[in-house]
């Protein structure tokens, strides 16, 4: 009988009780973690799991582009820069492309950056609401 993983219970867990901020956090996180990775399987010529790697990303990418909220106008904007990156993706995938995966996960890197900020912007906003 195969253990259950305690770590992949607790990722579980902290996914299930994230705030949808919190689950955007973790998807940028994520796109920057497989990007790394898919980097360094390439560096070692190992096709497969780069392959998988960037699919990975790929998902991660069209998950943004399917939970976009088009109520607000910077969704449009959001879309068009998703759907580059997805392109560059394909193209990185298809010729291995280490440079064009470094210009996707320099662009996780800021939406994340970005992210974090707005959160922690929206926080203190809140705190001063409340006070």
């Amino acid at each position: 009988m195969i253990k259950p993983n305690p770590y992949t219970k607790m990722q579980d867990d902290a996914i299930m009780s994230a705030s949808k901020e919190e689950l955007t956090l973790m998807l940028y996180e994520g796109g920057i973690k497989f990007c790394n990775q898919a980097l360094a399987a390439l560096e070692k010529k190992d096709i497969p799991k780069a392959n998988d790697l960037i699919l990975r990303v790929q998902d991660i990418v069209r998950e943004f582009q399917i939970t976009l909220n088009h109520d607000y106008p910077i969704a449009r904007q959001f879309d068009n820069l998703y759907d580059y990156m997805h392109r560059k993706l394909v193209e990185a995938n298809f010729r291995k492309d280490a440079v064009v995966l470094n210009e996707v996960l320099g662009m996780f890197r800021s939406f994340r950056d970005t992210w974090k900020e707005a959160m922690k912007l929206a926080r203190t906003g809140a705190a001063a609401n409340v006070s």
